[in-house]
């Protein structure tokens, strides 16, 4: 006699406790984002939690993560979290579903391969030995909007190589931390309550619009002065043109994937090297080896894309930073009905993950809260599943820029490390704040020169 399995319905998904009525769970996750994150594992591996009025069933363990974004990724696309992303990064490869998605990424790849990069990291070394040659012993530094600022100017070097870009620089640097900090706020709220004039959506919205519209002007004066025969990022993307059929990108399609880089980019680096930089200041012993490092393997030289591979200790320092601060909730909308660990989930269902949650789950971590980078050596790393590990991502839509952004990490990092040690400011413990990534409220510290 043979047995049929059938998979249980939404009805059967455990729901998140504290919701109230017409917000659900808002109140919760903005009060304390990273906590309720966390706490949703305690529920299932598929947990109800609802935006408002909307139910969005969050996966909580790395096998289901993966089901999502690896081995049913085609059944699901961009869901609400982008959609409220669109007015910032438009049409870019970060909201682009089906063939938009792959004809673009197809375009775009080849302007982050490993040639590429090596072009870039001249830039990235030149702003990293500017910084650290702007830094005076004793100076006090606000460390988290140090790096927001270095990564925003590096990021933008690579994007625009002439004048024609700085007002698109300006514009970055004024709008982009306004859009970054109401962006989880924006995503969480029931869209209703976008027409309502709250100071979040007046800021949300007045940055939008101001750096859509510099970066259109930008790509337009480009456009008319053919400026499409030099190295950075602008003149790839107007030049750029489909392999498979020979289109090239329109201006729209050019400002949309400008503004989707400047976003992933620029919050991912800043935060992560300024938690590095927190991290390493309260591991004076991991300190010390990165430094024996970089002298065996640098010297007194600027730093080149030839030294990163070898870097090793700064890598698993980078690793262990970005498991500890990551991503902190993305999601996707089913396009047909799947299932997920025995629950069939109809189409146009919202499912979500915590990539922050997901890399500090003790069942898949030892001591999870902990910076500690030898988890990352070799003969240590073996016992962290692959799926258990996703800082930007999997599948399909995995970070084009990953490599960029380790690179990029890896030279600061090295460059300044070798000159300058950082020291915390007494008096002020830093806490995470919940955008796109953890990032940091305030890491005041004070620069001591190495060499004094």
């Amino acid at each position: 006699m043979s047995v049929v399995l059938q998979s249980a319905g939404l009805q059967s998904v455990p729901r998140a406790p504290g919701a109230v009525p017409l917000l659900g769970h808002v109140p919760k996750l903005l009060r304390d984002p990273f906590r309720f994150l966390k706490s949703l594992r305690e529920h299932g591996d598929l947990v109800r939690v609802d935006f408002g009025t909307m139910p969005v069933y969050v996966t909580t363990s790395a096998e289901l993560v993966h089901e999502v974004t690896v081995k049913q990724a085609r059944s699901f696309e961009k869901g609400r979290f982008f959609d409220r992303l669109r007015p910032l990064a438009g049409n870019g490869l970060a909201n682009a579903d089906g063939e938009v998605h792959r004809r673009h990424r197809r375009m775009v790849q080849p302007m982050f391969s490993k040639e590429r990069i090596a072009f870039y990291s001249d830039t990235m070394s030149h702003h990293a030995r500017v910084l650290a040659d702007s830094w005076t012993a004793g100076q006090e530094i606000q460390m988290e909007k140090a790096m927001a600022e270095y990564s925003i100017e590096t990021l933008a070097s690579t994007m625009f190589s002439t004048d024609i870009g700085l007002p698109a620089v300006e514009a970055v640097r004024e709008n982009l931390p306004v859009l970054l900090k109401n962006l989880l706020i924006r995503a969480a709220s029931p869209k209703l309550l976008d027409r309502l004039p709250i100071r979040a959506n007046r800021d949300f919205d007045a940055a939008a619009t101001s750096l859509r519209k510099v970066i259109d002007e930008v790509v337009m004066t480009a456009r008319r002065s053919g400026h499409t025969d030099r190295n950075d990022l602008l003149s790839l993307l107007l030049a750029a043109q489909d392999t498979d059929t020979g289109e090239s990108l329109s201006d729209r399609e050019v400002r949309d994937e400008l503004s989707t880089i400047l976003f992933a980019g620029a919050e991912t680096t800043a935060s992560m090297l300024a938690w590095t930089l927190h991290e390493l200041a309260n591991h004076s012993d991991v300190q010390e080896q990165l430094v024996a490092e970089i002298e065996e393997v640098v010297g007194d030289r600027p730093v080149t894309i030839e030294d990163v591979p070898r870097l090793a200790g700064i890598r698993r320092v980078l690793d262990e930073v970005i498991r500890l601060h990551g991503v902190t909730f993305l999601m996707r909308r089913t396009t047909a009905p799947v299932d997920l660990g025995g629950i069939t989930i109809p189409a146009g269902t919202e499912v979500g993950f915590s990539l922050y949650a997901l890399h500090r789950d003790p069942s898949l971590y030892k001591d999870p809260d902990r910076f500690d980078p030898d988890r990352w050596l070799p003969e240590r790393r073996e016992e962290i599943r692959r799926e258990a590990y996703i800082p930007f991502g999997a599948g399909n839509r995995k970070c084009i820029g990953d490599t960029f952004v380790w690179t990029e990490a890896t030279i600061a990092l090295a460059t300044w490390l070798a000159r300058w040690q950082l020291v915390p400011v007494p008096g002020h413990t830093p806490k995470e704040v919940a955008s796109a990534v953890a990032h940091a409220d305030r890491i005041p510290m004070t620069v001591e020169s190495r060499h004094p």
